[in-house]
């Protein structure tokens, strides 16, 4: 069992938390005066690394808030998990 820490309620089961993609990814300041494919490079490219890696989450079955992490792709081992807004702790695994 792999037990993820939400930054807002401490450990929990893997079950309870679901990926949504890349972490912080900004969104475009004038999206009107981007080309095409400049639009579609936003909504579709992210990087897909093999090892350390920064992704949003969502603990869906808890307190239902979003917060990122920095997990290796090859271990799905978490390094840290932090609030939305904060910067990546530099500390050992979570």
């Amino acid at each position: 069992m792999l037990l993820i820490n939400c930054p807002y309620c401490g450990y929990r089961d893997e079950s309870e938390f679901h990926y949504e993609g890349e972490a912080h990814i900004v969104r475009p300041s004038d999206p009107d005066a981007l080309s095409d494919a400049e639009w579609g490079d936003y909504l579709f490219f992210r990087t897909n690394p093999k090892g350390w890696h920064k992704e949003l989450w969502l603990h869906s079955a808890g307190c239902r808030q979003y917060f990122n992490a920095e997990r290796n792709t090859v271990t799905y081992k978490f390094k840290s998990t932090y609030k939305i807004g904060e910067s990546a702790p530099s500390g050992e695994a979570s």
